[in-house]
């Protein structure tokens, strides 16, 4: 009978300890978001959270869930985006954690450098308003092109373009696929790596490591404090993270805390 007791006990704190165990319902874009997601998975284990990690694909979709409550929070986006998207979007989504900076950059297959060019060359760049612009000031800190002083600039703003560049808008994850059709694209990191280009080592123009786009996490107003977001938190801000991005992205992407 005690041995039978003992047993049903065992039983009953493994038992307690599958229910005790709270679930974080993430969203993210594959890499390197989910990447370190995935890398922290265990950490969070033994403080009793499962992480679930749902990726998407485009930059709308997770803020939405976020708003909604169908996830936790998410892991994409940096501080601009977010400000504009709560501003046309009428959400109240907030930040609770710097992670990495993912320098944007220029990338070509039909040029070699960005030195020297002919008149008239096509530049995609990404069509939301926040990286648009971010892309736009990588071309004007070139000198080729000039733009009104607007925080947020399009290719209508331009004030001076000797070279008679054109600009097609087209949405961030389609910019390597447009390489072939295009002079010249600025694409974001994450998407660049899912394309195989190192932003380091592939790109003509990269932009610079004092960049404000920090990547975050985002949570709905209100659950900043929670004690599984406050986890998560903690898990992401540790050397073992860091030392993960600095190897498996080779410098390409930076570590931000």
């Amino acid at each position: 009978m005690k041995i039978k007791s003992f047993f049903l006990l065992v039983f009953l704190a493994f038992a307690l300890k599958l229910n005790a165990n709270e679930t974080i319902t993430i969203g993210a874009t594959p890499i390197p978001h989910a990447e370190i997601l995935e890398f922290i998975k265990p950490d969070l284990e033994k403080q009793g959270y499962i992480l679930q990690i749902k990726e998407f694909t485009d930059y709308v979709l997770p803020n939405l869930a976020v708003d909604s409550g169908e996830l936790d929070a998410n892991f994409f986006q940096h501080i601009p985006y977010l400000e504009e998207f709560n501003k046309t979007k009428g959400t109240k989504l907030v930040k609770v954690a710097n992670v990495h900076i993912e320098p944007m950059a220029v990338y070509s297959r039909k040029h070699k450098n960005f030195n020297e060019l002919k008149e008239g060359l096509l530049i995609a760049i990404p069509n939301d308003p926040t990286n648009e612009s971010r892309a736009l000031d990588i071309i004007a800190k070139t000198g080729l092109v000039s733009f009104k002083d607007k925080s947020l600039k399009t290719p209508i703003d331009i004030t001076n373009n000797p070279k008679k560049f054109r600009f097609t808008e087209l949405k961030a994850a389609q910019l390597p696929r447009a390489l072939n059709d295009v002079d010249f694209a600025i694409i974001n990191s994450n998407y660049a790596l899912e394309a195989n280009l190192n932003p380091v080592k592939d790109s003509l123009l990269i932009e610079d490591n004092d960049s404000p786009y920090v990547n975050i996490v985002v949570v709905k107003q209100g659950h900043e404090n929670d004690s599984k977001i406050q986890a998560l938190s903690k898990a992401l801000h540790n050397d073992k993270v860091k030392e993960f991005i600095l190897k498996k992205y080779n410098g390409s992407i930076i570590p931000a805390f």
